[in-house]
């Protein structure tokens, strides 16, 4: 099974880490992803370049803004999909990610675990 691991952040946190702090963390992360790739686990990751842009109908035109949810602190920054065998690994996975010790208490982000339709169908 697949799953996309959407990773949030804060532009608040990550800014003002130290650039030593920052290095390190991202030495980290390609080292999590480097394992992941030689398990044969990791489908793909990459970053994102900007905050998205949000398409919904408002009457009959569809509106582009800066997103769903203007105010919010956190931001999806980054994803990654892996293919497991159970939920139960994508969510070890996703426990182990580098990142998560930077956002405990300060609302420095999160990583979501979304489980992908198989292209058949029969997942809904």
């Amino acid at each position: 099974m697949k799953y996309l691991m959407l990773i949030y952040g804060n532009e608040e946190i990550w800014n003002s880490l130290p650039a030593g702090d920052l290095a390190t963390l991202i030495g980290e992360v390609d080292a999590f992803n480097e394992a992941l790739r030689a398990s044969g686990e990791l489908v793909e990751s990459q970053g994102l370049v900007s905050r998205a842009r949000s398409v919904r109908m408002v009457g009959d035109a569809p509106v582009v803004t800066d997103g769903p949810y203007l105010e919010a602190k956190e931001y999806v920054g980054s994803y990654f999909v892996v293919d497991v065998d159970s939920e139960e690994r994508a969510l070890e996975i996703a426990r182990s990610y580098p990142a998560l010790r930077f956002g405990s208490g300060r609302s420095g982000g999160g990583l979501e675990v979304w489980p992908l339709m198989t292209g058949t169908g029969g997942d809904l």
